[in-house]
């Protein structure tokens, strides 16, 4: 990838560094996100202090690792009751 699509990426395509309180994951990108079983929206959430995606829909947790969404079917976490 060319320096400055990764710049743009890494930056929000604003030019400064995102901020990561704002959430996990930037909202454009998590607005393209979906869960690969259901395809539905996934909704930003926690287990315990572990940022998670969540699916409803699948009823499953998917875990962010280092700001990376992993949304692989057989990473997916059962929801707490």
């Amino acid at each position: 990838m060319p320096q400055d699509a990764t710049d743009h990426l890494a930056t929000g395509g604003t030019g400064s560094p995102a901020p990561q309180s704002a959430g996990l994951i930037d909202p454009g990108l998590r607005g393209i996100l979906r869960c690969p079983i259901t395809g539905e929206e996934l909704e930003e959430g926690s287990i315990g202090a572990a940022p998670v995606l969540i699916s409803r829909g699948a009823a499953l947790a998917y875990p962010v690792r280092e700001g990376v969404p992993i949304l692989l079917p057989h990473e997916g976490l059962p929801l707490p009751a």
